[in-house]
């Protein structure tokens, strides 16, 4: 005896309601813990979705993405500070009486000036001064030149500061080549915390590897402030962008994992237009300080006041999605409670999600198994991920290193510093802006690589007709593959961290960001003086764009996908063809081919204990 056709809807939502009490960790080890639920699309997640789900409809989870945001902010302002710091303003040598005939000693300012400093087409000599040759006989003439003796005059200020640590330590003519060095020690810095703090996060966490690198930021910062002499701003300098690094990078991790599937790409650009905003700050905020070091103070205290707000566990929780993937289970119960209390839903079907949490909570504190972190050696004996990871790293690298060679034709045509800095933030507004418009419409792998082509050929054609082109033409070259290069960077770094497992993706994505750092530094290395290797890096980082091509072909969509969470899961990401849309997670089979043999024991339950039940009537 069955129950009857008006009894069935009921047994539709018995059955729905005993479902959603399963275990449902969404990969944190194993395929069979997924669930997908019938009913409604979307009701078939793992608690994180379905947290993200129920706090979707309300205004904290906009609260909550703030927290992601502004502190891109203010690391981009210690980012964008070197630009400042570093700047070399117009110089001559001072005039040095000693080296003149006795007659020209006594010449007026002006005269002296005239006397003592060559004169080029473009100014005065920056690095020579005339000398005499002793005859006795009166003034006489000069016989040759010779390197400054008394220092030298600036022409400040210098990007907006009277004072940076060029002019501090005179960091031109003989001494000039400390000024690259600096500058590749301070990336050489953002690479090291970069890896550090991927590893960190994967064993430590998210927050506190945030945290940490946030604290850590402001001595460091003070260090850099109060140096005394080149060689502590040199090493300060580059812990100072350790700590950044591992900030940005553990930010960017937790922002990520914190967001469902269709809001990934939104969030992140968000992210990308305040960190944008912050290096529109730094002219403004380096014009109000002067000087170098009260520049460097004021950022130092945007950074500990950061630190002091963001202790808050309410405004960066700890990732869910990592907890439940190491089998944290009783920190991620309390992570997803505080998530479904901030939603606070107040419909009929946000009730029902927060009602379906509650369980799904309930389960997982049931039991406490041993956390189990994963090392970033295990990439290595995968073939997918390894693939992935050598893949989009190599973009990253190319996208970074290749931009000198663009950048270097604008200087010609944007002379003064902030001409040329806010062109340069002009292309990042672009590529945040293309990629927001095609990256979601398209999907990451065609974006990629339309990106990598542009760039590709952008180069080819600067490096074997520059001398043939009209001026016009060069600099629209240069500034589409300077927006067309920050693209693939900025697209090569998350679609890694989309396609990582989420037990390795902080160690995995610290290398592939310290790979683009690693070709950022080829800029200063190539301005090096007597550095004849410009030619040879352009042709290097061309025929690499072209190779880069061919290999991003290889890589799987993750447009429209949940986040990989096991290794198990990253080995199956497989490679669609380059313009089909996979379905979302939403359109998928109910039954996924992974869930067999399913178990129905708690449908057969509900329906014995729902046809028993005497308020319900029979068939007779």
């Amino acid at each position: 005896m069955g129950p009857s056709l008006d009894q069935q809807p009921q047994l539709d939502e018995d059955w729905r309601r005993q479902s959603r009490r399963r275990p449902c960790l969404g990969g944190a080890g194993s395929s069979r813990f997924r669930l997908s639920m019938p009913g409604a699309a979307g009701r078939g997640r793992c608690p994180v979705a379905m947290a993200g789900a129920a706090a979707g409809r309300c205004r904290a989870r906009c609260g909550r993405w703030a927290g992601g945001w502004v502190p891109c902010a203010a690391l981009a302002l210690g980012w964008a500070m070197g630009w400042a710091l570093e700047a070399v303003p117009p110089h001559r040598c001072l005039p040095d009486p000693s080296l003149l005939p006795p007659p020209l000693r006594r010449l007026p300012a002006p005269a002296m000036l005239r006397a003592a400093v060559p004169q080029l087409r473009g100014g005065w000599s920056p690095c020579q001064l005339y000398r005499y040759r002793d005859t006795g006989t009166g003034t006489g003439r000069p016989n040759g030149t010779g390197p400054c003796t008394r220092g030298w005059h600036y022409v400040l200020p210098a990007a907006g500061l009277r004072h940076n640590i060029v002019t501090q330590w005179d960091l031109v003519c003989s001494s000039r080549w400390k000024v690259p060095l600096e500058q590749t020690t301070h990336l050489l810095g953002w690479t090291l915390g970069s890896v550090a703090a991927g590893l960190a996060c994967d064993r430590f966490g998210r927050r506190p590897a945030f945290l940490v690198s946030l604290v850590l930021a402001v001595p460091l910062g003070l260090a850099v402030a109060l140096a005394i002499n080149f060689l502590m701003v040199l090493v300060a300098r580059l812990l100072f962008g350790a700590a950044l690094a591992g900030a940005f990078l553990s930010l960017y991790v937790a922002r990520l994992e914190l967001c469902d599937p269709p809001h990934r790409l939104e969030v992140t650009m968000v992210a990308g237009f305040f960190w944008i905003a912050g290096e529109l700050l730094l002219p403004g905020l380096a014009v109000l300080c002067r000087d170098w070091r009260v520049l460097q103070g004021a950022v130092t205290m945007i950074l500990a006041l950061l630190a002091a707000c963001w202790w808050c566990p309410a405004l960066l929780l700890e990732s869910p999605c990592w907890l439940l993937a190491t089998k944290q289970l009783e920190r991620a119960r309390k992570t997803l409670q505080a998530l479904a209390e901030n939603g606070s839903p107040s419909s009929d079907d946000g009730s029902c999600h927060h009602e379906s949490l509650l369980a799904e909570l309930e389960t997982l504190s049931e039991g406490c198994p041993q956390p189990r972190y994963h090392a970033v050696c295990e990439i290595f004996s995968t073939r997918v991920i390894w693939k992935n990871g050598v893949i989009l790293g190599f973009a990253a690298f190319i996208g970074s290193g290749i931009r000198h060679c663009f950048t270097r034709n604008l200087a010609p045509h944007l002379p003064r510093f902030f001409s040329s800095y806010f062109v340069l933030l002009g292309t990042e507004v672009a590529a945040c802006l293309f990629i927001c418009v095609t990256a979601e419409r398209f999907g990451r792998r065609a974006v990629l690589l339309l990106c990598t082509v542009l760039t590709g050929i952008s180069s080819l054609l600067l490096l074997a007709l520059t001398q043939y082109l009209l001026d016009l033409i060069v600099l629209t070259l240069s500034v589409v593959g300077i927006t067309a290069s920050h693209a693939v960077t900025m697209l090569s770094i998350f679609f890694a961290s989309e396609v990582l497992p989420t037990v390795v993706r902080g160690a995995g994505l610290g290398l592939i960001v310290g790979t683009s750092f690693v070709g950022k530094a080829a800029a200063p290395i190539t301005a090096i003086p007597n550095s004849r290797g410009f030619f040879l890096h352009h042709v290097v980082f061309a025929s690499f764009a072209i190779l880069s091509v061919l290999s991003i072909m290889l890589l799987p969509e993750s447009q429209g996908r949940s986040l990989p969470q096991s290794l198990q899961d990253g080995e199956s990401q497989h490679r669609p063809p380059l313009f089909h849309r996979p379905p979302r997670e939403d359109h998928l089979p109910l039954l996924a081919p992974q869930g067999i043999p399913h178990d129905y024991s708690r449908l057969t339950t509900s329906t014995k204990r729902l046809l028993g039940s005497p308020a319900t009537p029979r068939d007779t």
